[in-house]
């Protein structure tokens, strides 16, 4: 093993400084030690070299919504097979959802995800808590504990707590241990039965809808909790025009709040369900091409922050049903940054912004030293081929459960290399 690491000939992009510059970055053992602008010095004798030949180099991605199977549903993915999904998707911090079995409420399985992640995974895993017992939406967790215990947030990963008396004493207690909390926006009155975008193209398919109302409602209700508690919170994922409208007005008084989409609803409409593809099935649903623009408009005015995989891996037996009946959800950790290349290669988001919202901003929300490329920071870095074509196919997927909305799609730009700590664990074309 050599003692330092060079990349030269790196197009080096760095959001949180808006540093995009030709040069080359020098990592001693598991950090950043120099930046150089333009041809890089000679290296020290004991040095890897890797000549990056123009790619780009940016932080690694860090994603702060992921489902895992383990533990209790090891079948559809592994704390091992998603961070190896991730390493080749360019995430090398993801934060793990606490919807499994059991449910991530006790310190003991917070320390638990955070050994077994130290044991079996190549990335960094971040644990959330579950922000009531059981995910029961009545009695909160013991934030304290849990906090001491490794947890970066609290979430109830796919439900919304709808009691407001609840949220709040949630919201008050975060606070007072400066935890964020992560809350899924769905009325479960409205939208919990329904299975698609409600509009005509439910009503085409003899599908039931799930209004904007199910998503814009409980944001509302959020929203003003956080202000009246001042929690830093975080709208984990919105999908319409209207939720962008909403959170451009609270964050003209509220510097605490923050919001999320998914790269499934960045991406995709909902005429994609028009052929009855279980695939998908996802909640937030996919919504008009109208409220994917606004997402898309959102993001470029700093009203979304962060874009997330939504990584939710379902197996055989959960989606290949009748659609009504299908589980929501699909996978994809790595898709998710050659997905978003597709709004800078049509040129309706510029590369910096797609970064910023995969890097410094969920690093901002989680209080993480990560997400920058700076002297002192831990070297989790990515090379990027911004022209890389392929295809998704099914056989290449790493992730254990196959369920992508991706498949079959025509991209280009890919990670090449990831690296965390300065470690290489990721090559394209290597298994």
């Amino acid at each position: 093993m050599s003692n330092y690491l060079l990349i030269k000939n790196a197009r080096i992009i760095d959001p949180a400084s808006n540093k995009d510059e030709i040069g080359a970055i020098l990592v001693k053992k598991s950090k950043i030690v120099d930046i150089i602008s333009g041809q890089a010095p000679n290296a020290p004798q004991d040095t890897t070299i890797i000549d990056a030949k123009g790619l780009v180099l940016a932080p690694g991605l860090i994603d702060t919504r992921v489902f895992t199977g383990e533990p209790g549903h090891e079948f559809r993915e592994t704390l091992s097979s998603a961070s190896k999904a991730a390493a080749a998707g360019g995430v090398t911090s993801f934060v793990t959802m606490p919807d499994t079995s059991p449910i991530i409420d006790d310190a003991a399985l917070v320390d638990f995800i955070i050994r077994r992640a130290k044991a079996t995974a190549k990335v960094n895993i971040l644990p959330s808590a579950a922000m009531t017992k059981g995910l029961n939406g009545r009695d909160i967790s013991e934030y304290g504990l849990l906090k001491q215990a490794g947890a970066v947030c609290f979430s109830d990963g796919r439900k919304s707590v709808s009691s407001t008396a609840t949220l709040k004493s949630a919201f008050t207690y975060a606070k007072n241990f400066n935890m964020p909390i992560i809350n899924h926006l769905l009325d479960e009155g409205l939208g919990a039965n329904g299975d698609v975008h409600a509009g005509l193209m439910a009503t085409g398919l003899g599908l039931k809808g799930i209004p904007y109302e199910a998503e814009t409602i409980p944001l509302e209700r959020d929203l003003q909790l956080a202000a009246l508690t001042k929690v830093r919170y975080h709208g984990a994922q919105i999908s319409c025009a209207n939720s962008v409208k909403i959170i451009e007005r609270h964050k003209k008084t509220n510097k605490n709040i923050s919001c999320g989409v998914s790269i499934n609803n960045l991406s995709l409409n909902e005429n994609y369900v028009g052929s009855y593809r279980t695939f998908f099935k996802l909640s937030p649903p996919l919504r008009s091409e109208d409220d994917r623009q606004a997402l898309i408009a959102g993001l470029n005015s700093g009203a979304i922050d962060i874009i997330h995989s939504d990584h939710d891996p379902q197996d055989v037996e959960g989606k290949r049903r009748p659609f009504a009946e299908a589980a929501n959800g699909a996978i994809g950790l790595e898709p998710l940054l050659s997905a978003a290349l597709r709004l800078y290669h049509s040129e309706q988001v510029d590369l910096m912004t797609i970064l910023r919202a995969m890097t410094i901003n969920p690093a901002k929300l989680l209080k993480l030293k990560s997400g920058r490329l700076k002297i002192g920071a831990k070297a989790d870095m990515i090379l990027i081929d911004l022209n890389y074509p392929f295809v998704v196919k099914e056989q290449e997927i790493i992730s254990r459960s196959h369920n992508s909305v991706f498949e079959r799609a025509k991209m280009t730009g890919k990670v090449i290399k990831t690296f965390v700590k300065g470690k290489e664990i990721f090559t394209l074309g290597e298994s």
